[in-house]
């Protein structure tokens, strides 16, 4: 008869008691890039509440500035997921098969702050007030593409002036599209809230609206690499659990609203400012969350004929390929209930 090692033997008592322990598996290493935005707090709430640790997952958040950054270190390999707003590189990107959209992120929707159009000082007391007013005038943004250039174009297409008629300027980064706003070097910028009120606040410009008011839109998405969906699809999954645990403890925490349409700000918002002042910046209280906290699906679902529309946007403008195709990036199957389908 063979004798037992009596390590072994104690293993295998340790086994029986604690049954959990003999799974007991290294957890997978995992990066994603993101902004340092109140749009990215799912991932900051489930790491910070252990939701990624509970999936098996060791995650590393790198942060960068700009979406078209977040987007590049995943289709580089330097990240296996991202979570930022689209842009018309990161379509082009997409498009050579290099990212997989497989969650929603943060949309514009009416009644919840998120991105405002932003005068300096000297432009809004000369009359610019309304974002109907953006022609002619000088802007700041991060990069051709971004974002912020498709504001621009939906606010050119509802209100019938030329997106020609606006001197767009890159800046590269969310930091120095502030920076040039305050040093008076354009007419205005559009930010992110927790930005604009910053420099309201800092009495370098004025908010003049919100974009939810103007052009609803989905915004943003959770995406992969798709060597990552194609190789490790278990893994995917088990990280969209945890970033759906986060997105409902944010719904739970940050949209609720009364009768009267007035955002709920109590208990569970409280317990998790804690979490957004580690990693939000510009670091926001609880008076600045209440007025900037956006809306993001509960489940994380997308919106999805309108990243088809905003494809066909960048295409007739010259800033998307046209090879590029919705349909061959968006992977509906990690999430249940997609929004707007198409027909």
């Amino acid at each position: 008869m063979l004798k037992r090692h009596p390590r072994l033997a104690v293993l295998s008592v340790l086994a029986l008691l604690w049954p959990g322990l003999a799974l007991a598996q290294p957890k997978d290493k995992v990066t994603i890039s993101a902004l340092p935005f109140i749009s990215t707090a799912p991932i900051f709430i489930a790491k910070e509440r252990g939701y990624f640790d509970a999936e098996g997952i060791d995650l590393d958040i790198k942060i960068f500035n700009a979406a078209q950054a977040v987007a590049v270190a995943v289709a580089s390999n330097d990240a296996d997921f991202g979570i930022t707003a689209f842009t018309g590189g990161f379509f082009n990107l997409a498009g050579k098969g290099a990212l997989k959209v497989i969650a929603a992120q943060s949309r514009e929707e009416p009644g919840y702050n998120f991105v405002a159009y932003v005068a300096s000082k000297k432009a809004y007391d000369a009359g610019f007030r309304s974002p109907k007013d953006f022609a002619g005038k000088s802007v700041a943004i991060t990069t051709v593409g971004s974002s912020f250039h498709y504001n621009l174009g939906m606010l050119a297409d509802k209100y019938g002036f030329k997106l020609d008629s606006v001197e767009m300027k890159p800046v590269q980064s969310i930091p120095n599209m502030m920076a040039s706003l305050a040093g008076g070097q354009v007419d205005a910028t559009i930010l992110p809230a927790n930005n604009a009120i910053k420099l309201q606040d800092d009495g370098a410009g004025r908010i003049i609206g919100w974009v939810h008011e103007h052009t609803p839109w989905q915004l943003g998405a959770l995406f992969a690499s798709s060597k990552i969906v194609k190789e490790k699809r278990p893994l995917v999954e088990r990280f969209v659990r945890a970033y759906q645990k986060g997105l409902a403890d944010y719904a739970g925490a940050f949209l609720a609203k009364d009768s009267q349409g007035n955002r709920m700000i109590g208990e569970k918002a409280l317990a998790l400012m804690p979490v957004l002042e580690k990693w939000v910046q510009p670091k926001p209280s609880i008076d600045t969350v209440k007025i900037a906290a956006n809306y993001m699906d509960p489940q994380g679902r997308l919106l999805v004929k309108n990243i088809y529309d905003q494809v066909a946007w960048g295409q007739a403008q010259g800033l998307v390929d046209k090879s590029v195709k919705a349909v061959d990036f968006i992977d509906l199957s990690f999430v249940k209930g997609h929004l707007d389908l198409p027909k």
